[in-house]
């Protein structure tokens, strides 16, 4: 996907990209195109995120489009404590921490596109809406989650977000939901 930028005043929203793909001397604010999306490995999640083992549910995001899209990995292992009681002899990732990861992946979205790493931000549910699971998630599988921004802007602090979870393409889980991202001034 390209972004075009026209202008030296598009460069705060897109500053992250900007870092990324541009050395600054190579940067003309009348016409730039950037292509490459950015990614957030795990030592960035948790820059981002304040979640830790056991509740960090999101091993890395892909395709960070701004605050337009993103794609979370979370790749399930049978070591994760809900599994020792969701159910004995038949291990199924619980609906809620699919959600989770999927806001997770969110804010991580959001927090790398407003270069928030070491600012503690923080992220609350507000609602979720249209929450439906279709597939049951287990330990091997890899859950992919592709998250869109509905309704938000950088400064603002109430989001909501579209969220499809998936594994090997069929759909596990998919939800809408707002938050409310506590920005640091």
């Amino acid at each position: 996907m390209q972004r075009k930028i026209n202008d030296h005043r598009d460069l705060p929203r897109f500053g992250a990209l900007a870092r990324t793909n541009v050395d600054a001397d190579q940067l003309d604010p009348r016409e730039t195109f950037m292509t490459e999306l950015l990614s957030a490995d795990i030592q960035l999640i948790q820059r981002i995120l304040p979640h830790r083992y056991p509740f960090l549910l999101v091993d890395k995001v892909e395709d960070i489009d701004g605050t337009q899209t993103a794609v979370g990995i979370k790749n399930v292992t049978m070591n994760e404590p809900h599994f020792q009681g969701h159910f004995p002899g038949l291990p199924i990732m619980p609906g809620v921490t699919i959600v989770e990861a999927m806001a997770q992946t969110a804010a991580v979205m959001v927090g790398t596109a407003l270069d928030m790493a070491d600012k503690e931000m923080k992220v609350y549910f507000m609602a979720i809406d249209k929450c439906k699971f279709r597939r049951k998630v287990g330990p091997g599988d890899v859950l992919k989650m592709n998250l869109t921004t509905v309704r938000g802007k950088p400064g603002g602090k109430v989001w909501k977000f579209s969220g499809v979870a998936t594994v090997e393409g069929e759909m596990a889980a998919e939800a809408e939901f707002t938050a409310m991202m506590d920005l640091p001034a």
